[in-house]
């Protein structure tokens, strides 16, 4: 069903003159992402995780697919989520209770761009479920993070595309 959905969902919507089309999908290698792959061709992926070492072997296998030369799908970098815990009152502290710099690693492991490290705060989840995204307030670390990352994906995306072919569908048999 989650198949069919996400076809329809490309297919049947005018989508008009788009910049960028952007896909979250679940973790790990599934039948969603194989589907993604036959139906649209595919500028890069970015892979997100947070840095604990099980997300991590979830990530790798992600990048590993990607780069299956059947797919070819240049990895465009990572994104390491909940990267630290910094709570509202001790905004200067960091805890790292899921890790400490595992998709930074990875990142100089798989020779890619680490894109961003977000903390994991309250605010963020505040000001989605408000309507109010935390990129909307540039004057916050959190805001600035989401900002500096939309620029890091901008700048590798227009590296991509000007260094590398266009991306095909992918024919599987």
């Amino acid at each position: 069903m989650a198949t069919s959905a996400l076809k329809q969902l490309i297919a049947d919507a005018d989508w008009g003159e788009l910049d960028y089309f952007i896909l979250d999908t679940p973790p790990g290698t599934s039948d969603i992402h194989l589907t993604l792959l036959q139906t649209l061709p595919i500028t890069g992926a970015v892979i997100i995780s947070t840095p604990q070492q099980v997300a991590l072997a979830d990530a790798r296998k992600g990048i590993d697919m990607y780069r299956n030369e059947k797919v070819n799908v240049p990895i465009l970098g990572l994104i390491e989520n909940m990267a630290w815990f910094t709570p509202a009152e001790l905004p200067e502290n960091k805890y790292y209770i899921f890790g400490k710099e595992g998709c930074k690693a990875l990142a100089q492991e798989m020779n890619v761009p680490l894109l961003a490290q977000i903390p994991l705060v309250q605010s963020i989840c505040d000001s989605g479920d408000a309507g109010t995204p935390a990129a909307l307030n540039s004057d916050t670390a959190t805001g600035l993070a989401f900002i500096n990352l939309a620029q890091a994906v901008v700048t590798v995306v227009n590296r991509r595309n000007k260094e590398q072919p266009k991306t095909k569908i992918v024919g599987m048999k």
